[in-house]
Order: structure tokens, then sequence, then C-alpha cells
């Protein structure tokens, strides 16, 4: 499994908007028959504020590199950039333990 961390501070785009954006990126990834079982993605965000984090998981570097070649995924890219002000961290994790029950 490849894990990474999306984490920024939205601030150039309204947050409604902005969730839309997210809403429509994730749905082209479950409607892809190549990603449907191989990417996880979820977004959440702080509950009082303006800091975002994305939790992506692939179950390969062949599901990295198709997710990366989506025809959305650059777009959406560029738009996360755009929200965040231009200040995006993205940060490969590495599992140390888990519980056997995943959400």
């Amino acid at each position: 499994m490849k894990r990474f961390l999306i984490k920024y501070r939205r601030q150039n785009t309204p947050q409604d908007a902005w969730h839309r954006d997210i809403a429509e990126f994730i749905a082209a990834l479950d409607a892809d028959p190549a990603l449907q079982g191989k990417i996880s993605y979820c977004c959440m965000k702080s509950r009082d504020g303006s800091d975002y984090y994305h939790l992506a998981t692939a179950v390969d570097e062949q599901a990295v590199k198709a997710l990366q070649q989506h025809p959305s995924f650059s777009h959406y890219t560029d738009k996360t950039r755009a929200a965040a002000g231009g200040s995006v961290d993205v940060v490969p994790l590495e599992v140390v333990a888990e519980t056997k029950w995943r959400a």
C-alpha cells in the first residue's frame, strides 16, 4: 500500500465551491473502472477552520501511476494549489501499526 497525506489551508476559493470540486474529483475516481478497488481518497477538514487533509491510498505503484494519468488529476492538482494559495504539502506515509478494521 502507498499512502499520502495532502495538507494545506484553503485561502483562495469559497468553501462551497471547493467542496463541490473535491466531490467531483472523487466521483470521477469512483467512476473509473481502472481505479475501482485500487484507490481510496478521503478529504477531511478541521471542524472550525480552513485546514484540509486528504488521505490518498493506492494498492501499489501501478495504481499511483494510473491515478496520475487520470484525465482529471492534473486539473484537480492545479485547483488544489490555487485553493491553497500555492502552498500544498504532500507527505508520503508509512504505516507503523494499525487495527484490523479500517474505515
